[in-house]
């Protein structure tokens, strides 16, 4: 019997392969929207996954004074999108929710009618991008909310390196998110090996101190084929070496290279993270809607799956 993708993270002998995706813009009609997910699952249709994660977009523009490269659009309702995905794909799914715009009694409500109408297991909660403006619930506060609920979650957390890197504590974030109830971490999109090779090492160290066993943690990465997508990779937070940017802008083919320097990253974070057994997983997404970047997306997911395979076969064999 084909395991199930909680089974599938919890098991650090397999290997774990999603694909990232976001609804369609709200007001797009249920017809449509049924069809932008047979087109996206059609897509994927030569590919072997695992699951599909679907984000919950923010305008996070109270992050940054920068003005956000590509407008923001309220979407379809992230559980109705994953519904009809599940429904279409028979894959699991994971949904993921923003929880600082709602009170406790909201978002208690949110989570009755994802278990009981949406029938959705999977989640990852995701707090606020800033800390100004108003916070109606904190993810602490989510995650007691969530721990109290009759329901049964599978419940995931995100990770940031590029935060490591400047306030050198993403790895604790971990620990006390693994204390309030996460089993799995997926990290935002990776261009800087580095902070991650930094972030996957402090975690490691921290709970073989404590004597813990470390969670799965699923990499994501992202093609980059213009300047635009590049800036707004940059608005979202994601760190670009200087030297990674100007290889991406400067290449005959942007989109190739990119997906070269994603191969590279995740080459170099496999042999300096091989020793120090926390599971990985890998997640790939589409930034933007153009074409040419998600079919990149399929290429690059192609080609990094067949990476890790080998990584997880070869650290098998070593036994």
């Amino acid at each position: 019997m084909a395991l199930s993708l909680k089974e599938k993270i919890k098991d650090p002998s397999q290997g774990v392969y999603l694909i990232g995706t976001t609804p369609p813009k709200l007001g797009t009609d249920k017809e449509k929207v049924a069809e932008i997910a047979h087109k996206l699952l059609a897509r994927l249709h030569e590919i072997e996954f695992d699951g599909v994660v679907i984000y919950d977009i923010q305008d996070e523009s109270s992050r940054t004074d920068v003005p956000r490269p590509f407008p923001f659009k309220h979407t379809v309702d992230p559980r109705e999108y994953s519904q009809l995905v599940k429904q279409i794909s028979d894959q699991d799914v994971i949904t993921y929710k923003s929880v600082a715009q709602r009170g406790k009694a909201e978002f208690v409500e949110w989570l009755d009618e994802t278990k009981s109408t949406y029938q959705l297991d999977n989640l990852v909660l995701v707090g606020s991008p800033s800390s100004d403006g108003e916070i109606k619930l904190s993810l602490p506060d989510a995650y007691a909310a969530l721990e109290e609920h009759d329901n049964d979650f599978f419940l995931g957390g995100v990770t940031i390196a590029e935060r490591h890197s400047s306030k050198r504590n993403e790895h604790e974030r971990l620990i006390t998110k693994t204390e309030q109830g996460c089993q799995f971490f997926i990290s935002q999109a990776v261009y800087d090996a580095q902070a991650t090779i930094n972030l996957i090492t402090s975690y490691a160290r921290t709970c073989r101190q404590q004597g813990n066993e470390p969670n799965r943690i699923v990499l994501t990465f992202s093609p980059c084929g213009s300047e635009k997508t590049l800036e707004f990779m940059e608005w979202l937070g994601i760190s670009v070496p200087e030297a990674t940017k100007w290889r991406i802008l400067d290449a005959e083919q942007p989109l190739n290279e990119s997906v070269r320097i994603c191969r590279e990253n995740l080459n170099l974070i496999l042999q300096s993270c091989a020793a120090l057994n926390v599971p990985l997983g890998l997640n790939i997404e589409s930034l933007t809607n153009r074409k040419e970047e998600i079919d990149a997306s399929i290429n690059l997911y192609r080609l990094l799956k067949a990476t890790m395979e080998l990584n997880l076969a070869e650290k098998q064999l070593a036994g």
